[in-house]
């Protein structure tokens, strides 16, 4: 073998191990969901995150990868099915024909790029699965993860990603703050406002009730499931074994990780004079959301810095999202739409010059505005074309189908109710009077347990 075939085989062999990380996220996804919320939805919540990743890959290998990667002006206009493009990379050969001219800074063979993706693209849906927990028809969502892989997010991602008008306006974002968690957080708040409230969650006049989670254990192996997958999804978006990006992107990933779990932790302790675990939990997860667009661009001291502020505004949002009563029963927003546009903001104001390819110094390093106004701009036109039109893929489901369980089946539990089967069958736990109906629903005296 060459020195270039030794290389292309070892990108390829890095590239598809951390995709398989990223890939095990969505046990992490499922076990967090189902463990923050109630015993009678397990089932659902569990399915949920299981076919997702099948529904995702699917699209995104028919229609959504097309128009991400493919040369386009405002969307790719080719590439779908993978029948043809190349990405001008050595291990491309002559088998593609130049179309993903976007994916050709990375020399691995194209296949193992369309994987990197889908796993990405799968990530997104995810994010959803979480906000619309508890109350949302299962057809409903899976339909909705199609509408939302194979379109909403491909053409968003185009904009940064495959070359489109943000990339080529200076914004950058590494592993995807925007791309992947502000697009499925902006998914999830449309789903949220059209879904409405569980019921019994928002009394009139009186304080919001919590609805607290079943298994804290489900919760814990969560956490560390996608605390581990984040190392495949930041190191791993170099497509190149390059020792030198990966550790520095493990250690501000590990960085900020640890800096908002610390500080989440202390400032839930604070406020209401005990910790809360979920809070914890959720703390790690807004730091490293935080960090992902940012990881490659900025000094570990500044990732400490971007975990720190992560771990207070993650406390602090479900308090504005339950004022306005916008019932998230895992959290999801809070940690990956707040975060989302947190992280972007950061990389134009703690990025250093040139770090791998930064066009510009951040506000914070003494290079003014011109890193900056990029990745605000990128917040609100992916934010407007992220809500809008999953907010009218919402619309449409509900005239069509009906997005809501009956109310009867709500109370239930969607797992009899819509999959006929119990989590814990034979009375091996029992409903407790939390699930049995939202009238004994308990407001909570500490912290709102998210996630």
């Amino acid at each position: 073998m060459t020195n270039e075939q030794i290389k292309i085989a070892a990108d390829t062999g890095w590239t598809l191990l951390t995709g398989f990380l990223v890939f095990f996220m969505n046990a992490g996804f499922g076990l967090i969901e189902a463990g923050l919320c109630q015993r009678k939805n397990a089932t659902m919540i569990l399915s949920k995150n299981f076919v997702v990743f099948a529904i995702a890959t699917l699209g995104f290998y028919v229609l959504g990868f097309g128009l991400m990667f493919s040369d386009g002006g405002f969307v790719g206009t080719a590439g779908g099915w993978l029948l043809g493009g190349a990405d001008n990379s050595p291990a491309s050969g002559d088998l593609y024909q130049g179309i993903f001219g976007s994916l050709g800074w990375a020399g691995v063979p194209l296949p193992a790029k369309f994987f990197f993706e889908a796993v990405f693209c799968g990530t997104s849906a995810t994010i959803v699965s979480g906000s619309v927990n508890e109350r949302m028809k299962y057809a409903s969502f899976l339909i909705f993860s199609l509408v939302l892989t194979a379109f909403v997010y491909p053409i968003a991602g185009h904009w940064i990603w495959g070359g489109g008008f943000l990339a080529r306006a200076g914004m950058r974002d590494f592993s995807g703050s925007t791309v992947v968690h502000s697009v499925g957080g902006w998914a999830a708040l449309a789903g949220i406002i059209v879904l409405g409230p569980r019921l019994g969650r928002y009394p009139k006049g009186a304080p919001a009730v919590s609805v607290p989670g079943h298994h804290m254990g489900y919760v814990f192996l969560g956490g560390m499931i996608l605390w581990l997958g984040w190392f495949g999804f930041n190191p791993g978006s170099t497509m190149s074994l390059d020792a030198d990006a990966i550790s520095r992107i493990a250690v501000t990933t590990a960085l900020a990780g640890c800096a908002s779990t610390l500080v989440a932790t202390l400032h839930v302790w604070w406020r209401h004079g005990r910790p809360d675990f979920p809070s914890t939990v959720n703390g790690c997860l807004a730091g490293l959301v935080s960090i992902t667009a940012p990881c490659a661009y900025v000094s570990p001291t500044s990732a400490l810095l971007i975990g720190i502020v992560a771990g207070v505004t993650v406390s602090e949002a479900p308090r504005i999202f339950d004022r306005l009563h916008l019932d998230d029963p895992v959290g999801a927003t809070s940690v990956h739409l707040v975060h989302g546009i947190f992280g972007t903001i950061c990389v134009g104001l703690f990025g250093i010059k040139g770090q791998s390819g930064l066009p510009h110094d951040g506000l914070l390093r003494g290079g003014g505005f011109a890193q900056l106004l990029p990745q605000l701009e990128a917040v609100v036109t992916v934010g407007a074309f992220s809500f809008v039109t999953s907010l009218l893929g919402w619309i449409a489901l509900n005239k069509l189908v009906g997005l809501r369980v009956a109310p009867d089946h709500e109370i239930r539990g969607l797992d009899l109710a819509e999959m006929g089967m119990e989590a814990y069958p034979g009375g091996a736990a029992l409903a407790s009077e939390e699930d049995a109906a939202p009238s004994t629903l308990i407001a909570a005296a500490g912290p709102p347990s998210v996630g």
